[in-house]
């Protein structure tokens, strides 16, 4: 069969060939999986340039420790319309939906994700370049799991959370994450489910217990949901990034940015505890346009991070490495509503902070964040208009403290805030004055 130029190899139902095999057999080509589930208990690979999949099939991996599709070291890959899950019963995973390692132009388009709850990221961009994921839908990727932080001296310990990434883009640069639906609708995060699961207790991990400089000092971490609807990381690699008109709904971290020269836009994020993070060295971001609703911790939050370092030369111990800054960024047009409705108020109420946070390193010997252009945002005090409780309408104080809050020793540098409408929280506007 013949669409324009491509050619496509058909693949039916009757076919002794196995779905390996019939991609084995049609390098360069786009071998269609047709309707009806096909299982596998073994990674498909793609390796091939030009090579790829399509159709209205459903692939259903049925090893929850394997991956469901592979693309590696290759380039000019074409995925478009095919539905990827996991058999009943075995959802829960380790490992990813779609790992893409080590190559160029891959485009996934139109594809559907759905029940591969895994610690690892459901779609995974690793090392690549030029790609892109477009008009695609990941729906229900997280499970409960165990953190394990015993490995880091910075941490040194293992709790019970929930925990899943939709997207990640990891050490890759030129990709695009584009009109996409990132969902979950198995597990919301509310206090019944965090008591059942004992979320947040600390555990044992795979080394023994040694407390770092961020442990919690007891026996319980708050921060128990973990993940995000995307993620863009791996500092001072991962560059030039457009995250844009994704849709997300009920994250831990709406939209998570490690990486320089990321454009983050026009999304939609309703319910997580935070919507927008953007650290660890993230230099020249452009987060502008979104609408963020149903906060609970921060709205957006912007700080240097443990990665965050000046210019350094050689040493004995490492090479000579460039500057890792948190600088050069713009925070414009956006909305930040209704905040302190969401699922998890009640494990982040009465928090210090604001609805846009921006910070100090974690870390004393983290470099400050300079020039940072705030611009055109809105604040949303929601209760001041009246919500409904028990069906009555009641206006309630903001459930935030400040609007935006600044870290005030060592503070931030440079930054400069014009044509906000910040509607002000429990303890005004702001902690500081703002420049203007």
């Amino acid at each position: 069969m013949v669409r324009g130029m491509v050619c496509v190899f058909l693949l039916t139902t009757t076919a002794l060939a196995t779905l390996q095999e019939s991609i084995d057999a049609s390098p360069g080509q786009l071998v269609e999986v047709p309707p009806g589930e096909i299982h596998i208990d073994q990674p498909l690979r793609i390796t091939t340039p030009g090579s790829g999949l399509f159709g209205q099939g459903t692939i259903v991996q049925d090893n929850p420790e394997a991956n469901i599709l592979e693309i590696a070291g290759t380039e000019n890959i074409r995925i478009e319309g095919i539905t990827l899950t996991r058999a009943e019963g075995k959802q829960d995973s380790n490992r990813h939906a779609i790992h893409i390692g080590n190559s160029e132009r891959v485009e996934l388009r139109g594809i559907r994700v759905i029940d591969n709850r895994s610690t690892a990221g459901t779609v995974y961009f690793e090392n690549s370049r030029s790609s892109s994921m477009r008009d695609s839908a990941v729906i229900n990727y997280k499970r409960v799991g165990i953190d394990d932080r015993t490995a880091s001296e910075l941490y040194g310990y293992a709790f019970r959370v929930i925990d899943g990434t939709g997207i990640v883009v990891n050490g890759s640069t030129k990709i695009s994450i584009q009109d996409n639906h990132v969902v979950e609708r198995n597990i919301y995060p509310t206090k019944e489910f965090k008591e059942a699961h004992n979320l947040g207790q600390l555990t044992d991990g795979a080394q023994p217990t040694k407390k770092g400089r961020l442990a919690p000092k007891g026996d319980y971490a708050n921060n128990w949901h973990q993940g995000s609807a995307i993620v863009v990381t791996s500092p001072e690699k991962t560059s030039h990034v457009l995250v844009e008109g994704n849709l997300i709904e009920n994250a831990a971290q709406g939209i998570d940015i490690h990486a320089d020269s990321v454009t983050c836009a026009n999304n939609v994020i309703d319910h997580a505890f935070v919507g927008i993070k953007c650290m660890h060295g993230s230099r020249n971001v452009i987060i502008m346009g979104n609408n963020v609703s149903h906060m609970d911790l921060w709205g957006l939050i912007m700080m240097p991070g443990t990665a965050s370092h000046p210019a350094e030369a050689a040493t004995e111990d490492q090479p000579a490495r460039g500057a890792n800054f948190t600088r050069g960024n713009i925070i414009a047009n956006n909305i930040f509503s209704d905040f302190g409705f969401g699922y998890e108020y009640f494990n982040w109420e009465g928090s210090r902070g604001g609805v846009i946070s921006l910070e100090s390193g974690q870390l004393p010997e983290n470099p400050i964040m300079t020039d940072v252009l705030i611009q055109g945002n809105i604040v949303y005090d929601t209760g001041r208009d009246q919500v409904l409780e028990e069906g009555q309408p009641v206006t309630i104080e903001p459930r935030y403290e400040y609007a935006v809050f600044i870290s005030p020793d060592p503070s931030p540098e440079g930054l400069l805030f014009r044509d906000n409408i910040f509607h002000p929280g429990r303890g005004g506007i702001s902690n500081i004055p703002l420049s203007h």
